[in-house]
């Protein structure tokens, strides 16, 4: 059984005899379709039988392509007469259209009918062709042409079911357009303007008046086509003309400009002495970004000072905390904060409290230097956090705290060192800047190396960086099983610059022996310590053999995470993501989902909520637990 498919024609074809004007012949189409026996015509047309079911394929594969040919043939000729009609002289067009396909017009006798000029002289007033005897022999040239003006005639019944078809493919195919080519157009417009604004910039072609004025001219064409045009379907219906204009006007160009080399020469001197400007002024921005986020603002400056002040008109007892019973008790929750940031600090434990379920439960161990001592005391003082207990302390006070006990200690007070952080010469030709922090002098920033020293009675403590705020209750992270491990942290592989080789120097024989440079990274900030384990696995003795080893600075960058990541490898359990969300410091494209997620978001980076600098739409979340109605703040000036 042969199949045939009329679906490129977007209609659904009945059988053609159906579509026929009211005739008593029944076989109008036949001068199209090969001769076969009316039993055979009944079948629909997407299903074309053969009359004997024993012919050989050969044959049945013949008769399919004479049944395709037929009707491909009468598709062409109704639709070409279509055509004709629409023109004046549609009789003689019809005629030359047969002659060009081998068939005569010429009719013998005078009795003899032309069917073919009386359809066309009623096709305006629709009227049918005469019916003509019905012939058993081989058909004549009028039959023949009296069945193609009645092929013309069921053409015109179908073409007047297609304007609906027409349009939703026209509709179809503008939408691809839309889609498919979108702006291909207007990007080529954009392409021709910028071609001949470097044409206009040429001298040889600068100097051409004739040409610089037609150019100028289709200048303006193009810039009116993009005023509103954003992409192809917006542009008018003249833009091909306007771009075909403009494209012959740069060819001109191009022939009165036959030698670039010269100006070649320019603008790669141009470029390049762009990109040098531009290489300054990104090491300009970053000095300047490094120099704000390090910078006290006046706010925060006046802020301890007038803490201080109070808190030295205090008497003796009222400078006590409450509830100094719980500090080692380890049946409760405690937080180790270290910080020079009263205001900072104090979001931390508001954030804190505000967050649990029960705040008389929890403990913050504050440490700072002796600069913010009592202004960090005198702010709790003034703002107890509820039922939470408070210790502050000084890190001068930590007597055991000495050079003869930690090697960075002897390191920081070094004329080397010192003259790496405060000497300018030197300054410029390391590229670390943000490394070159002077808080990196403060032995409060490597505190988080000693926290069993500090803690002997405790089992376990959430180390918080002062630039992070709590969302949820982190009495959670108490019952999290670290299977022996030291360290709970969010890793931070998922970047590619927070892998070991980012900060350790791997051509150092030593680090490259022991370590693996592309083991996941992880982050200080919400930190979950075993101080049991910590003991048993003598990880301050290994910190500070690793120090020992880095008295040269040569096997790792400056900061304190370089030293965890030694330090702690391999005895890090990684908790969930959604404990602690980084990057709120200088990514501005961490996802409000995943802030809203987390139970601690980082403000780690230089774009520090508490500064201008810091991204606007990340500040609400720190500011809240800001009381900016605070009488000590009002005095400060300190606004959200």
């Amino acid at each position: 059984m042969g199949f045939l498919s009329l679906a490129a024609t977007d209609e659904f074809f009945q059988e053609p005899s159906s579509l026929l004007p009211s005739n008593p012949d029944a076989t109008a189409l036949n001068f199209l379709l090969p001769q076969e026996s009316s039993t055979s015509l009944k079948e629909p047309m997407r299903l074309v039988y053969s009359e004997n079911s024993t012919q050989s394929d050969t044959e049945k594969s013949r008769r399919t392509r004479q049944l395709n040919e037929g009707l491909f043939c009468y598709i062409l000729i109704s639709e070409s007469l279509l055509l004709i009609l629409a023109q004046p002289n549609s009789s003689s067009n019809i005629e030359t259209l047969l002659e060009s396909k081998g068939i005569d017009t010429n009719v013998t006798g005078d009795n003899q009918i032309n069917p073919i000029r009386q359809v066309t002289a009623n096709h305006g007033a629709n009227e049918e062709s005469p019916p003509v005897e019905k012939k058993s022999e081989k058909l004549k040239v009028p039959d023949l042409e009296l069945k193609q003006a009645q092929a013309v005639e069921v053409s015109l019944k179908v073409s007047e079911r297609k304007p609906a078809n027409h349009r939703n493919r026209n509709e179809k195919r503008k939408q691809y357009q839309d889609e498919v080519l979108g702006d291909v157009r207007v990007r080529h417009l954009k392409d021709q303007l910028i071609m001949a604004r470097v044409y206009l910039s040429l001298s040889a072609t600068r100097t051409n008046t004739q040409f610089n004025r037609e150019l100028r001219i289709r200048m303006k064409d193009v810039e009116k086509l993009l005023v509103d045009a954003t992409n192809d379907s917006q542009l008018p219906n003249n833009a091909n003309e306007k771009m075909k204009a403009m494209e012959q006007t740069l060819l001109k160009g191009r022939r009165i400009q036959d030698e670039c080399s010269v100006d070649a020469k320019k603008l790669r001197g141009i470029i390049h002495s762009t990109e040098q400007q531009l290489r300054v002024q990104e090491k300009q921005t970053l000095f300047l970004t490094h120099l704000t986020a390090k910078t006290v603002p006046k706010g925060l400056h006046c802020l301890p000072l007038r803490l201080s002040a109070d808190y030295y008109s205090l008497k003796a007892s009222s400078q006590q905390f409450p509830n100094q019973d719980k500090l080692q008790d380890p049946n409760l929750f405690h937080y180790a904060l270290f910080s020079d940031n009263v205001l900072a600090t104090a979001v931390v434990v508001n954030s804190t409290i505000s967050s649990s379920k029960d705040s008389s439960k929890h403990v913050f161990h504050i440490v700072t230097d002796k600069l913010n001592y009592a202004a960090m005391r005198m702010w709790f003082l003034a703002n107890p956090p509820w039922n939470a207990t408070i210790e502050v302390q000084n890190v001068d006070e930590f007597t055991w705290l000495n050079a003869s006990y930690s090697p960075v200690l002897k390191q920081l007070a070094t004329q080397k060192m010192i003259d790496y952080y405060f000497k300018t010469k030197t300054t410029e030709l390391d590229s670390n800047l943000k490394f070159r922090n002077p808080k990196y002098l403060s032995m409060m920033n490597h505190l988080r190396f000693y926290l069993p020293e500090m803690f002997p009675k405790l089992n376990k403590v959430v180390f918080l960086d002062d630039d992070i705020v709590v969302q949820k209750d982190l009495t959670g992270l108490w019952g999290v099983d670290m299977k022996g491990k030291v360290n709970g942290a969010v890793e931070t592989c998922g970047e590619s610059f927070h892998r070991f080789d980012r900060y350790l120097n791997f051509s150092n024989p030593l680090i490259a022996k022991n370590f693996d440079p592309r083991a996941c990274g992880w982050a200080y900030g919400m930190n979950l310590f075993d101080l049991e384990q910590w003991k048993n696995q003598n990880i301050t003795d290994i910190y500070h053999s690793w120090q020992n080893l880095n008295s040269e600075r040569e096997l790792w960058k400056l900061g304190t995470l370089p030293p965890g990541l030694i330090t702690f490898y391999g005895r890090v359990f990684p908790l969930e993501r959604s404990w602690h969300v980084l990057g709120l410091g200088y990514n501005p494209n961490v996802s409000q989902k995943e802030i809203e997620r987390a139970a601690v978001i980082h403000y780690n980076g230089n774009l520090k909520p508490w500064l201008e600098i810091g991204i606007p739409k990340f500040r609400g979340y720190w500011s809240r637990f800001v009381d900016y109605d605070h009488p000590y703040m009002r005095d400060c000036n300190i606004t959200p």
